[in-house]
Parts: C-alpha cells; structure tokens; sequence
C-alpha cells in the first residue's frame, strides 16, 4: 500500500524481516582469512558494515569501487538512494542525497483490481 518508496524502504525490509538487516558482517571475513586473503584490489560493495568487518580483521582494501550512476537501473532507484541516505558508500556519483530526494524518490505504483481476478494486478 502506498507503492515502493525510498523513504520507507527500510520500513519495509524489517516489517518482512523482522530487522532491518539479518546478515551478520562481522563473520563474514573468515572465510577470506580462511583463503589466505590479506589484501582486496577492487571492493566493489556500497556497504560499510561489510567494509568496516573486513578491515577491522586486518585485510586491506585497496581501492572502493563506485557503481556508476548508468549501472544502475530505474528499478533500483528506490534501494539505492534508501542505502546512500542511511550511510551506504556509493562514491562520488551519489553523494548530496538527501531527505528531500529520499521522500520523492518513487518505485513503480501497483495497484489491485478487484473486478478482474484473472489480471489482479494493474502497472501503472
């Protein structure tokens, strides 16, 4: 209800979770010490937490690989200007997202109709 929106993305992701996010980053670095790993080139990954639980063990990142804007596709607007505006490293390309581009930032409107069962689902 009320369509997919960067606001309340979040919101949404724990109303279905029950948290906002269930991964647990600060295991996720044993297996690369597990490999032998000590240094990462290319990171390319917009999170902090899995940046900081892989520096925190002791493995240099090189360099942060930015996702450029035209990668992204409009389909993920909503995500990815959700994470950028709750502290998620996009790079350059992103920065200067704020509450207002949060609160206008809009996924595509579904809407249910009820008169035909066959086609439930109507795409604005």
């Amino acid at each position: 209800e009320g369509g997919d929106s960067a606001e309340n993305y979040f919101n949404c992701t724990e109303k279905v979770a029950g948290v906002q996010d269930t991964r647990f980053q600060a295991l996720m670095p044993d297996p690369l010490h597990f490999l032998g790993v000590t240094k990462i080139h290319n990171f390319i990954s917009m999170s902090d937490m899995k940046y900081n639980a892989i520096v925190n063990t002791g493995i240099k990142i090189v360099n942060r690989v930015e996702i450029p804007k035209e990668l992204v596709p409009d389909d993920a607007q909503v995500e990815i200007t959700a994470k950028v505006f709750h502290g998620y490293n996009a790079g350059a390309a992103y920065q200067g997202i704020d509450e207002n581009e949060l609160k206008n930032t809009k996924g595509r409107e579904y809407h249910y109709d009820k008169t035909d069962e066959k086609k439930n689902f109507i795409k604005e």
